[in-house]
């Protein structure tokens, strides 16, 4: 395969919420979703974002290796990882031949032609889920449901080990009925590790009024620490109970 060029939003260091261990996060640019939620809506295209081979951004990888030791490495994100599949399959392989853990983190969505290949190189899979049924997957991302079943039937037929997130947003998915439906929807999937509720924030609003966009959540409030919690703590006991 010829080396492909790639467009990097960000890369940040000595991340540790991302996969196992202290981390170095590469932010692949391009997302076709549009959630309700999204903090990142600078990293929707390329534009602005800086082009790296693979080589070129490796050399800035293999800087961090001495800090990957005990479990880190090196985790994908964006935007969507998969819209850039064919950079993503030679960085991920890059990182495998030099021993360094890879982490994805996706919502599914891309080429499922290169789904096999992506996933052969990834040791750990962030997957995002983003709604328990088709008409919640539209409400939350603006998109049909698309890629995403057909992905996570790759990962399982692959067994790769997979973390599962759901954002919850207040009076939208915020309910007891609700994560009992994401339990319904998760609880046969083999070599889940853990599966988080994660909190909605406001923390990305400031770049829709720079990219002169409007919030699709304007004026609703984070949700509270304790709502989560209590979510939490019903899912995992769903779970133990199983």
């Amino acid at each position: 395969m010829m080396q492909s060029k790639g467009y990097v939003s960000k890369i940040e260091t000595f991340a540790t919420a991302d996969g196992p261990g202290i981390r170095t996060v590469v932010f692949l640019a391009g997302c076709t979703l549009r959630c309700l939620y999204c903090h990142n809506p600078d990293m929707w295209t390329t534009q602005g974002a800086s082009e790296y081979t693979v080589e070129q951004l490796m050399s800035r990888l293999r800087k961090m290796k001495p800090y990957f030791k005990n479990g880190g490495g090196v985790s994908f994100c964006g935007g969507e990882p998969l819209s850039q599949s064919d950079f993503l399959i030679q960085m991920l392989k890059a990182c495998k031949d030099e021993g360094i853990h890879t982490v994805l983190d996706t919502a599914g969505v891309g080429n499922p032609d290169a789904f096999e290949e992506v996933l052969s190189y990834t040791d750990l899979i962030l997957l995002d889920i983003k709604g328990v049924d088709e008409e919640n997957y539209y409400r939350l991302t603006q998109r049909k449901a698309s890629t995403a079943t057909k992905f996570l039937e790759t990962a399982i037929a692959m067994s790769k080990p997979m973390w599962l997130r759901h954002v919850v947003v207040p009076n939208i998915n915020d309910s007891i009925e609700h994560i009992e439906k994401l339990y319904e929807l998760i609880k046969d999937i083999p070599r889940v590790e853990r599966v988080e509720l994660l909190p909605y924030h406001t923390l990305g609003n400031t770049k829709y009024e720079k990219m002169n966009e409007p919030y699709p959540l304007e004026g609703v409030k984070a949700l509270e620490k304790d709502v989560v919690q209590k979510l939490q703590s019903h899912l995992d006991l769903l779970r133990l109970s199983a």
